[in-house]
């Protein structure tokens, strides 16, 4: 069984809502990038419909500034693509928008993994900048008359970068003495966030675990050309790193979730991508075990009742997944 945050604590009389705020806090990512979109002047664009002979307000057009073919430009998107991934796989959604939940004793390591992967920016950035003359020549040739030299700054350095804070979701202290009505208002409204965190958590775990186990149950069942389907080996790694993150991250609110993960790790086991290419028996008996476990998740997602959260002037909303 996955070790939930409750178990960590002695206060099993709180909600999960409440264990939550005491073990987590909030953190943003800020990634800050160069805007490879322009949109065309409106002459040109009066220009382009009359080719069409269209009405230039029914149209939008748009120019890509470079080329981002390029393995330097490739690279800055391989760093961004690890930080947010990094960011989401090390936390649990929030309902404001750009926060999420981090295990406050995680943040120290978080914060130094972040660090270095924002050095690593920012020597791709200077790297893309020493060749970047040669990019905006390219770009001169290949927009023709839609180059404009001014869309392009002399340096790309600091266009590139990344941020972290840790956003305070706690009651502002002044209201308490300032209003005491406003600061219980506030308090309220905080635990509503945190227990819709806990059915967003809930809700995200259910539509991964989904998405996977219908992946690679659909990879090994049926055939094409007669032949068994081919899949990946990450087809079973992906499962593998969920059940390790579902481990550090799970709030331990659903029995349901938690036997549900419980069974498709019992399934795939210890079982290798090449014994499923290979062994037809082996196959089989995960395809099918699999089978049970995605019905179960498929009714679960759409028959799960949603929760109600009351907010201060607010109708009730229901919590939606990411």
């Amino acid at each position: 069984m996955p070790t939930s945050l409750l178990a960590e604590t002695d206060a099993p009389s709180r909600s999960f809502g409440e264990e939550l705020q005491t073990m987590m806090s909030g953190i943003r990512l800020r990634i800050t990038w160069f805007g490879n979109q322009k949109q065309v002047s409106k002459d040109q664009k009066v220009q382009a419909a009359e080719t069409f002979d269209a009405e230039s307000k029914f149209i939008s057009m748009s120019k890509r500034l470079l080329d981002t073919k390029n393995d330097a430009w490739k690279k800055l998107v391989e760093i961004r693509g690890l930080m947010a991934s990094t960011w989401k796989n090390e936390t649990l959604p929030y309902p404001e928008p750009g926060i999420r939940l981090m295990r406050r004793n995680k943040m120290d390591a978080f914060v130094e993994q972040m660090h270095r992967m924002r050095n690593d920016l920012k020597e791709a950035e200077r790297e893309f900048d020493r060749r970047y003359h040669v990019f905006c020549e390219d770009a001169r040739h290949r927009l023709g008359e839609l180059y404009d030299p001014q869309d392009y700054p002399e340096s790309v350095i600091g266009y590139f970068d990344v941020t972290w804070d840790f956003p305070n979701l706690d009651p502002p202290e002044y209201l308490r003495m300032l209003s005491p009505s406003l600061y219980r208002q506030e308090t309220e409204r905080i635990r509503n966030c945190f227990n819709e965190a806990v059915a967003l958590a809930e809700q995200a775990f259910i539509s991964e675990l989904q998405e996977l186990v219908k992946h690679l149950q659909e990879r090994l069942s049926g055939s094409k050309d007669g032949k068994p389907k081919v899949f990946r080996d990450s087809a079973v790694e992906n499962l593998r790193d969920f059940f390790e993150r579902f481990r550090r991250l799970n709030i331990g609110s659903s029995a349901e979730l938690d036997r549900l993960v419980a069974d498709a790790q019992r399934i795939v086991g210890n079982v290798e991508a090449r014994q499923l290419r290979t062994n037809h028996t082996i196959r089989g008996n995960v395809s099918r075990n699999l089978s049970e476990v995605r019905e179960t998740l498929d009714r679960l997602m759409v028959d799960r009742p949603r929760r109600n959260l009351i907010r201060p002037g607010h109708t009730s909303n229901p919590a939606t997944p990411l």
